[in-house]
């Protein structure tokens, strides 16, 4: 009976206790239960909105040379590396036939001139008639023309250089024959070099002559160029509506044609912006753009929906045209899994 009394007394003891602990789990788990999301402020600060593209460098003094009648190579008077002036022999092309065709008409021309004098004399005193006069000067005007047209022809048996710059390659080899249009030697000139890059027909109203880019080449990690925009196209590809922008370089040192280059153009910058994370940033039911509003209350939060007009995003960031006030707090994170009027707990 003793034993008894002692389990019996036991068993409600336990049970006050048990019942006792369950509230204080119970408003823990409660407390538990309010969202976790992360919360930051609206900032009025500088904004800038960059157009991110991919371009190339260019330049207008590589030329592939090249020759303008058949015939034999010569001679090749440069290597490759070689810098050549302005107006130098790259190369010759056997001209022999040519030459031999003008020294027979030069012979011929001395006749018709000859001839034109003794007709002169002959007119003078009143013999000669006036259509062997003209015959006679028409004969050494047709000469005249024969021989600047071989003289030309002969002339083009010699490849000059068009510009200054340097051999990048030689085609072309003593003894080989060559026809129109056989390469002979590239030349390059970099020393002014152009970006050029192809932007989408949006942008136009923002890219101007003097707009200011970032130019930076993959191959070269750690170069960036500011630069202007020196031109803008004035058409529209059709197929792919866009138009070509261009910035020079000059007195390039390192930059090669064909090379490749990353376009960053300022198209937007606002002084003193309205800016929130762009992750904050919903949309509802009618396709318009919100946030959650953090209020405080007591050690958690409640939240209220805001519509806002988001006038750019760029890089994680957004510019708002109105609706926000600055450091107010919004849902940066977990607001997809949050409705208005919750109580929301900040990580």
């Amino acid at each position: 009976m003793k034993i008894n009394s002692i389990i019996l007394l036991t068993i409600p003891i336990l049970f006050a206790a048990t019942s006792c602990s369950e509230p204080a789990e119970e408003k823990k788990e409660v407390k538990n239960q309010h969202p976790l999301v992360k919360l930051d402020k609206v900032e009025i600060k500088k904004f800038i909105h960059e157009i991110r593209i991919q371009g190339n460098v260019e330049t207008d003094k590589d030329v592939l040379l090249t020759a303008e009648m058949g015939g034999q190579i010569t001679k090749v008077n440069v290597k490759e590396g070689q810098k050549v002036s302005k107006g130098q022999t790259i190369a010759m092309i056997d001209a022999s036939i040519l030459s031999s065709n003008v020294q027979e008409l030069k012979t011929s021309l001395e006749y018709a001139e000859y001839l034109l004098g003794k007709q002169k004399e002959l007119k003078k005193r009143g013999v000669g008639s006036e259509f062997e006069l003209e015959t006679a000067k028409n004969q050494v005007k047709s000469l005249q023309s024969k021989l600047n047209s071989l003289n030309t022809q002969r002339g083009k048996s010699i490849i000059r250089a068009p510009f200054t710059g340097i051999i990048d390659n030689v085609f072309a080899r003593k003894g080989q024959m060559a026809g129109p249009q056989t390469p002979i030697v590239r030349l390059v000139n970099n020393e002014q070099v152009d970006i050029i890059a192809s932007l989408s027909e949006k942008h136009i109203a923002n890219v101007k002559v003097g707009t200011p880019i970032v130019v930076s080449f993959p191959n070269y990690m750690d170069t960036s160029i500011l630069l202007k925009v020196t031109n803008v196209g004035n058409y529209i590809e059709p197929t792919n509506r866009t138009f070509r922008i261009m910035s020079s370089i000059k007195n390039n040192s390192f930059l090669l044609p064909n090379m490749l280059a990353e376009l960053a153009i300022t198209d937007m910058e606002i002084e003193n912006g309205i800016v929130i994370p762009s992750k904050g940033i919903l949309k509802d039911q009618d396709n318009l753009d919100f946030v959650f509003v953090a209020t405080k209350k007591g050690n958690n939060y409640e939240i209220t929906k805001v519509n806002v007009v988001v006038l750019k995003k760029y890089r994680g960031e957004s510019l708002i045209k109105e609706g926000l006030k600055e450091s107010q707090l919004i849902v940066s994170e977990g607001a997809r899994g949050v409705s208005e009027g919750d109580i929301v707990r900040n990580k």
